[in-house]
């Protein structure tokens, strides 16, 4: 990367920062409460570098093989699995720093048979579908209750807290009654897990919508294009 595209991630990086913390601010939060994830899918192990270079330790990739090859070359980051992940690509991907999209019963039984397996604890966040939309992965709330009571008999598995992805809308203030209701659902099922689970984390919020999931009560959101776009604002 020139000097220059180097210079306008470092400006679009400053203006993510500062839109976090004003978020925050309106909603009575302190900003180390929330986590800044860079989503580098699409561009380059050289760019991921920069971003990492810049401060930011958290990087995140949707597909496995990419996130297999960024690691790589970028040991030290902190790497988040973000989209589907399907069983058979679970020994490569693990060990990761936190999982988001666990969308099954299925998914969390492999990872917990594969984290046995090698005595390793597997950070993971629930995925729900707050919206209810057929194309969107997660877990239904009969879903969750299932997996929230299966959860004090996972050994490697740490339920950590819950992901969603909002509706895509031009308007961003549309999506706040779907981060409210992964908030209220966090609220209202943590007391059905025990020691060593927890739903603290709620991981919602990207780049067209982070600020009104903020105020909302995310504490980490996952930004790409805010970054990374070169007509990003």
């Amino acid at each position: 990367m020139s000097d220059s595209e180097r210079e306008k991630l470092a400006q679009r990086l400053a203006l993510v920062r500062e839109r976090i913390e004003e978020a925050c601010r309106r909603a009575g939060r302190d900003p180390a409460s929330v986590t800044l994830v860079a989503v580098t899918k699409s561009v380059s192990i050289e760019r991921a570098a920069d971003v990492a270079e810049l401060g930011v330790s958290d990087l995140a990739e949707n597909r496995p093989q990419e996130l297999w090859r960024k690691r790589s070359a970028l040991p030290a980051a902190r790497w988040h699995v973000i989209g589907h992940l399907q069983r058979n690509k679970i020994p490569q991907t693990l060990p990761v720093h936190l999982v988001h999209s666990v969308d099954s019963l299925r998914l969390i039984t492999a990872l917990e048979a594969e984290g046995a397996r090698r005595k390793m604890c597997v950070p993971v966040l629930l995925q729900v579908n707050v919206s209810g939309e057929s194309t969107k992965q997660g877990l239904a709330l009969h879903q969750l209750f299932q997996v929230c009571d299966q959860a004090q008999a996972f050994t490697a598995v740490r339920i950590t807290g819950l992901m969603t992805m909002a509706p895509f809308e031009a308007e961003p203030e549309r999506c706040r009654p779907f981060f409210r209701g992964l908030r209220e659902l966090a609220e209202t099922w943590s007391n059905r897990l025990e020691q060593p689970h927890d739903l603290a984390i709620l991981s919602m919020g990207m780049s067209q919508d982070y600020t009104v999931a903020i105020e909302e009560g995310a504490t980490m959101v996952r930004i790409g294009s805010a970054l990374f776009a070169e007509n990003s604002a």
